[in-house]
């Protein structure tokens, strides 16, 4: 575990300095055995339908990358989010009352600014988790908060969601909510979903709350068009996968020799991005003393986003201890966000 930055005493008249508002814990340091030694690399790289897991997409340069697809024309989920989240973040704040946000995922923290200025705007204490597996962005990110918000204070975890969540520090605040924006839940097949629902719910205290953002069932073409954007971007970030194990496992993929491809999955109800091998050819990660061989035209599997139905992930909730207190979406119901409180089934 380090430290990247320490907080000061609470009561020190300068406490609300950047420097005493910030700490930054790196918990990837405790177990890098368990983060990196690329266990899950060989068994993906491995089955019939090679795969690779999203969290490989998030180098420095993948995070930056992903920031830009936020903002391309195409890319409608996060600036429909953004849309929902400006116009019902005060409602949201009215509903919670005084609580410690936690986010999953939390990137450039572009969409917590709304939330912040609501509970801003309630003269409510500012308390934020962010968490992430980037470092650099996560430091940039909270370092410009601080300077924009001179009442909050950081502590920041540099992440796996899974780690973060069984290390969560109790709250000053009454409540804490957890906030799972972007419709990251969308990347998670079935499986992992039922796992990272226990994780959350097992991390919060009866009576804190969810705030859930999910892309919603639409036609096939908005969606594909989302995710195969004109300016390449999401291409790019896509490749930049293989670029990334090269230099963590000591690799040698040649990203000019797989394309990217993306399309709606109608039977399973999701987008699958893939990368095509263009040739036949043989990988090696020396790192984890792995070779895979490739034949022309097979794929690899980087992502999974699977688009929700509101009942349903009502439904969901509710079986999870998570009882939804209100939905909001936008005039085309295009993306949904879902605020949902801990109670326990006896109560639901």
């Amino acid at each position: 575990m380090s430290f990247l930055s320490q907080t000061g005493d609470i009561n020190s008249p300068d406490r609300f300095s950047q420097e005493k508002r910030l700490q930054i814990e790196c918990l990837l340091d405790n177990t890098i055995e368990a983060i990196d030694d690329g266990k899950d690399v060989i068994s993906g790289l491995s089955k019939s339908q090679k795969s690779l897991p999203p969290r490989y997409f998030y180098d420095s340069r993948g995070s930056q990358l992903f920031e830009q697809i936020c903002q391309l024309p195409e890319y409608y989920p996060t600036r429909t989010e953004a849309k929902i989240l400006k116009q019902y973040a005060l409602e949201i704040a009215k509903l919670t009352g005084a609580c410690e946000l936690i986010e999953l995922g939390s990137g450039s923290s572009t969409k917590t600014r709304l939330l912040l200025d609501a509970y801003q705007s309630l003269n409510y204490p500012l308390l934020y988790c962010p968490i992430d597996v980037s470092g650099s962005i996560l430091k940039e990110s909270a370092c410009q908060l601080l300077a924009d918000y001179p009442q909050l204070q950081i502590h920041g975890l540099v992440s796996t969601y899974e780690q973060a969540l069984t290390n969560l520090r109790p709250s000053s605040l009454p409540h804490k909510m957890v906030l799972f924006l972007g419709s990251t839940l969308g990347n998670f097949n079935p499986t992992e979903c039922d796992r990272a629902f226990t994780q959350i719910v097992t991390a919060l205290d009866e009576g804190d709350y969810f705030l859930l953002g999910i892309d919603l069932q639409k036609p096939k073409h908005i969606l594909e068009t989302a995710y195969n954007d004109s300016q390449g971007v999401t291409a790019a970030f896509n490749l930049n996968i293989l670029q990334h194990l090269n230099w963590r496992f000591q690799g040698n993929f040649d990203p000019n020799l797989f394309a990217h491809r993306a399309f709606y999955n109608s039977t399973q109800a999701q987008i699958e991005m893939h990368l095509v091998c263009q040739q036949a050819h043989s990988v090696s990660l020396d790192a984890l003393d792995l070779r895979v061989n490739f034949e022309q035209e097979e794929t690899i599997l980087t992502e999974i986003s699977r688009k929700f139905d509101l009942q349903q992930i009502q439904d969901y909730l509710l079986v999870n201890n998570l009882k939804p207190l209100k939905m909001w979406t936008d005039p085309r119901q295009w993306f949904g966000v879902l605020l949902s409180q801990v109670q326990f089934d006896e109560q639901i």
